[in-house]
Order: structure tokens, then sequence, then C-alpha cells
């Protein structure tokens, strides 16, 4: 397993998708940071989740983690992949596991990067800053939600063999679909995978992302939910990944 998860970790922080999308999420990060600290005048109860939430290496993650999948059926290195690791169970949890700590990394990378310099704008401003242990709590917690949502993305990348279908899927699944579930079916929404649960994992109130009226379930029942999720996709995905031809 070990072998599997190191060749794994390799081959993804070796590819130019990796490299391209961190670079994206690093910079969203900073641009929302930027724009916040300088237009707005956070106070010193909302300027930790007003601020220092604005971490979007959970959307990111959750692309890689599909491409990651998807891509090898893409790329046909499926069949190579398969013959250095035949049990195709620890193939799809050594890719799990390997996402799920690319998402903590890049989330930690984006904390440290939008900590200086909304720090630094704040104090220029002489607007409230956040304690260093709080700041470190919302960190930890943001990392807590891009892991669980870049292992959730393995699960739901190994269910669809097509890669374009996989990434529209989840965009649509993110930003059209669970969004309307909760708008329109808040009692079922709330506990959506893409958006909700990890909202509500990294304790950012619901208003912060533009669902005010919904009642999110707490950080722990959220991460709970969450991992459920991860379960259900990778038993799923594992599934079809036994019977699957690899022609």
């Amino acid at each position: 397993m070990k072998a599997i998860l190191r060749a794994e970790l390799i081959k993804l922080r070796t590819t130019r998708t990796f490299i391209t999308l961190t670079a994206f999420a690093v910079g969203t990060s900073l641009l929302i940071v930027t724009l916040t600290t300088i237009l707005e005048e956070p106070t010193q109860e909302s300027v930790l989740t007003d601020v220092f939430t604005a971490d979007t290496s959970g959307l990111f993650i959750l692309i890689l983690a599909v491409i990651g999948i998807s891509g090898e059926w893409r790329h046909h290195t499926i069949t190579s992949s398969l013959l250095a690791a035949p049990d195709r169970i620890r193939f799809l949890a050594a890719k799990t596991i390997a996402f799920a700590a690319a998402g903590l990394v890049l989330s930690l990378v984006i904390s440290i990067a939008i900590g200086i310099v909304g720090l630094a704008i704040l104090s220029a401003r002489d607007l409230p800053t956040p304690t260093i242990g709080d700041l470190a709590a919302q960190f930890a917690r943001n990392a807590m939600a891009a892991a669980l949502i870049g292992a959730f993305g393995v699960g739901i990348g190994a269910l669809l063999r097509n890669q374009v279908v996989a990434i529209v899927g989840v965009l649509v699944l993110s930003f059209i679909v669970e969004p309307a579930m909760i708008g329109l079916v808040p009692e079922v929404g709330r506990l959506g995978p893409f958006v909700a649960l990890p909202t509500a994992a990294a304790s950012i109130p619901p208003e912060n992302v533009g669902f005010s009226d919904v009642d999110l379930p707490p950080a722990g029942l959220a991460v709970l939910y969450m991992l459920a999720w991860i379960g259900a996709a990778f038993a799923a995905g594992a599934a079809l990944l036994r019977t699957r031809d690899l022609e």
C-alpha cells in the first residue's frame, strides 16, 4: 500500500494540471482576500470568517481529484497503473488518500498566503485582526474540509469514465443543482456534499456563501456526513472498477 500511495503522490505533484490548478487556487484566494480587505471593513466578530475563509482549494481539489481518476481512462494509463497495482481496491484507496492529502496541503499553502496578505492589509488599514489561535483553528478547519472534498472527488471520478462528463457534472452539481436544492428543499440541500457540508465543516456562516436561511449541521456532524458520502462514493466506484474492462 505504501508503494502505491507513494506512486500516486509522485504522479499527482508532477503533472502540469496539478501545478496549473494549484496556481489558480492560490491566485483566486488571494484575489478574494485582497478585494475583501480593501473594499470592506470587517468587525472584530466577523473578520475571521469574512476574510480568512477565502480558500478556494475545495473547488480546485475536487476538479483535480475527478481528473486524477477519470484521466486514467482518458489517457489509457489505467492498464499500466493496475499492472503495477493489481489490487483495484488498494489502487482506489491510494488515490483517495493521495487527493485527501493534496487537498489538505493545498489548503494550508493557501492559508499561509491569505494569512500574510490579509493581516498585512487589515493592519495597514487599522482594522481588526483575529488572534493567532483563532486564525490557526480556522485554517485547520479549512484544510480538513479540503481534504474531505478531495477524497470525495476520487469516488465521483471513479463512477464516470468520461473525463469531460465527470468535470461538467461536478460543476453543475456544485453551482446549480445543490444550491437549487438548498433554496427549494433546504432540509435535503443542507446535507449536500459539494457546498453545504464542506461549508459547515469549515464553520463558515451560511450567509457568507449565500445561504442565509439555511440551518447547516454543526461542524462535527458535517464531517461525519461527509465521511458517509465519501464511503458511499468509494464503495460505488470500487464496485464499478472491479468489474470494468480495461480496454
